[in-house]
C-alpha cells in the first residue's frame, strides 16, 4: 500500500469569521428599547423577515431579545406582517 506523503497539511475549508460586532455593544446600548422601531427595523430585511445571526452579527442573547420584539410589534401591527410590493398591487 502506498501512503501520501506525511508532511503535507490538509487545508481546512472553514470559513473564517471575524470578531462579531454586535450594534448593541457597540453602540452602548443596554436594554433594546421597543418603541424605537428605527433600530428594530435594521434587523429586518425588505419583505419584513427576521435577518439571521450570521448577517446581522448579533450575539445569541440580543438576536433572541430582537426576535421576541418584532414578533411583539407585529402583534400589536405597529409594523407590518408582511411587507408588500406597491408594483405587485397595481398590477391586480
Amino acid at each position: 500500500m502506498t501512503e501520501g506523503n506525511p508532511e503535507k497539511k490538509v487545508k481546512s475549508y472553514k470559513k473564517k469569521i471575524g470578531p462579531q460586532t454586535d450594534y448593541f455593544c457597540r453602540e452602548g446600548i443596554g436594554y433594546i428599547d421597543w418603541k424605537d422601531i428605527a433600530t428594530v427595523r435594521k434587523f429586518m430585511n425588505k419583505q419584513g423577515r427576521i435577518i439571521s445571526r450570521k448577517y446581522s452579527q448579533l450575539t445569541p442573547k440580543n438576536h433572541r431579545r430582537v426576535a421576541k420584539i418584532i414578533k411583539r410589534l407585529r402583534q400589536m401591527a405597529l409594523i407590518p406582517n408582511e411587507i408588500v410590493d406597491q408594483s405587485e398591487e397595481l398590477k391586480k
